[in-house]
């Protein structure tokens, strides 16, 4: 588990990958999409894995939450990402999570273990690959 630095200011503007990573992930939490947007960096490329719903790269912070968070909020009723355990090696970190949520047309909900793969250079993150096993999402979309 990373541990965040006593002072709010320090994490809040340090460029230390795992702290980039989970200001994103706090970010996503509450909802404030311009805050995740400050993570990312112009070129993101933002890769959601073949088979989940929203499978395919995404481009630029505005992109990313456009086509990923704003649709997960459309069709999911409190998606939340739960991050458990960081695993840091220089720019890349790996983050072992779960999602958690509720279908809106189905009422299934959604409990599923993730990996996302993030890359950091400069204090912002580059690139994004997530890993999780889509089968049971799209279970819970299934009436």
């Amino acid at each position: 588990m990373i541990e965040i630095p006593r002072s709010t200011a320090t994490f809040a503007e340090s460029d230390a990958p795992a702290d980039v990573v989970r200001r994103q992930y706090l970010a996503s939490a509450r909802g404030d999409l311009a805050a995740l947007r400050a993570t990312l960096a112009d070129d993101v490329e933002w890769t959601e894995m073949a088979g989940f719903p929203l499978a395919g790269t995404y481009r630029t912070p505005k992109g990313v939450t456009a086509g990923v968070m704003d649709r997960l909020a459309a069709e999911w009723e409190d998606w939340t990402t739960h991050d458990d355990r960081y695993v840091v090696d220089g720019e890349d970190v790996v983050v072992l999570a779960r999602y958690t949520a509720v279908h809106r047309a189905t009422r299934r909900p959604l409990n599923v273990r993730v990996a996302h793969h993030f890359t950091v250079r400069g204090g912002r993150i580059v690139r994004f690959e997530q890993f999780t096993d889509t089968a049971l999402v799209r279970d819970a979309m299934t009436p």
